[in-house]
């Protein structure tokens, strides 16, 4: 039996160049825009589990990799010291516990580390550990935001523009993520321009990110995603994705498929939404949603209820999941735009890439099928450029 004797979390920082905050002081959720020549520096954190036999299992962050997750990660990092690596299912148990109180954003990383691990100590990755089936899969692109200063998306036309090259890019699907303001004029006019653009040749979704301001306008943005077809309406207004009486009337009166339960994390929240009506489709994240552990549980519920699953966001932990779930339909590039690199840390050692250039020829991207993860991490990258890390020792 291996014994975990150390948990390493690292927090580190990089720059990603022609991207910036705009009129935005801080860090947020999504709140960036092109910016020729300007330079953001962003923090993102590892995590390393070593065991007493000499094993390790390794994860960086994606999208999960904030101060506050960064928070709780260090928080619940000491717990997993003497455990054995292969009780996932018990560390789960007991690290949700521990995160009862929070929003359990930190939990993710530590258990995808694990998944790693331990595919890592029987030599099989963790999409076969998973069951996978797949080993490309198809992808869409996702949207930055919407901005008003000249540049990247910055008007309807600039979104239908640039929907129309991702559909001439092999791309198999687009989400429009619209502007923070909410303006229902300016995001229905964004609906029709990215839908005259591509014709029915790509997939069009609309994610107005929970920025429209009341119900009712999003019941009129919803109206709008029926005349154009999309293929899902996700997380409309400013009940934060939360409020489940809203997504049922809103589900109630529109035909685009409802997808929300991003903000709703673990299979426990995720279920009570699809029993009370409240979605048609759940939106699951190994990171958000308490790990690959947690991820998979929503899942097979959803698929149990004969509802489809989409995976938020890209990473590898997120590649193995897709490619082991049948109710799901593509691999989300999150977020994209012209001339606006993701903000994916660049710490992969073995050409593993989330950027718009991954997209192979036939519009899908691979699944690593190495050991654990299958990726190899730049642990000199990430050691030259991180601060304040913290070690946990049996």
């Amino acid at each position: 039996m291996s014994r975990i004797t150390q948990v390493r979390v690292v927090p580190f920082t990089f720059e990603v160049p022609d991207l910036g905050l705009g009129a935005h002081a801080a860090m947020g959720v999504s709140n960036l825009q092109y910016q020729k020549g300007a330079s953001l520096k962003v923090m993102r954190y590892a995590v390393r589990v070593r065991t007493d036999d000499g094993l390790t299992g390794e994860y960086v962050t994606h999208w999960v990799g904030t101060y506050s997750a960064l928070g709780q990660t260090n928080m619940i990092a000491p717990h997993l010291l003497g455990r054995d690596p292969e009780h996932r299912e018990a560390i789960y148990d007991d690290l949700k516990r521990e995160l009862r109180a929070y929003d359990g954003m930190g939990h993710g990383p530590l258990d995808i580390a694990l998944w790693d691990l331990v595919g890592r100590k029987y030599g099989m990755s963790v999409a076969t550990m998973l069951g996978a089936y797949k080993d490309r899969l198809p992808v869409y692109a996702s949207t930055h935001h919407g901005q008003d200063d000249p540049g990247g998306l910055d008007s309807p036309e600039a979104f239908g523009e640039y929907a129309a090259a991702c559909a001439d890019r092999g791309f198999a699907g687009f989400k429009i993520h619209g502007w923070h303001d909410g303006d229902v004029r300016r995001e229905s006019a964004t609906l029709r321009a990215v839908r005259r653009a591509v014709g029915d040749r790509i997939h069009v979704m609309y994610d107005p990110g929970c920025q429209i301001r009341t119900h009712l306008e999003a019941l009129r943005l919803g109206h709008v995603c029926d005349e154009i077809d999309a293929l899902w309406y996700e997380d409309p207004y400013r009940d934060s994705g939360v409020s489940m009486t809203g997504s049922q009337i809103i589900r109630q009166k529109i035909k685009t498929p409802l997808m929300v339960t991003e903000h709703a994390r673990g299979p426990e929240r995720k279920a009570a939404y699809a029993i009370a009506g409240a979605c048609d489709l759940f939106h699951i994240d190994p990171e958000y949603d308490l790990g690959i552990t947690g991820a998979m549980k929503c899942a097979h519920i959803a698929e149990g209820l004969g509802i489809d699953v989409q995976v938020h966001a890209p990473g590898p932990a997120h590649r193995a999941c897709v490619a082991a779930i049948r109710n799901t339909h593509m691999y989300e590039l999150a977020l994209v735009g012209p001339g606006m690199p993701n903000l994916i840390p660049p710490v992969y050692a073995c050409g593993y890439s989330d950027q718009e250039s991954a997209l192979g020829d036939d519009g899908r991207v691979p699944v690593p099928a190495g050991p654990g993860l299958g990726v190899t991490y730049d642990w000199d990258f990430i050691e030259r450029h991180a601060f304040d890390a913290k070690t946990y020792t049996l």
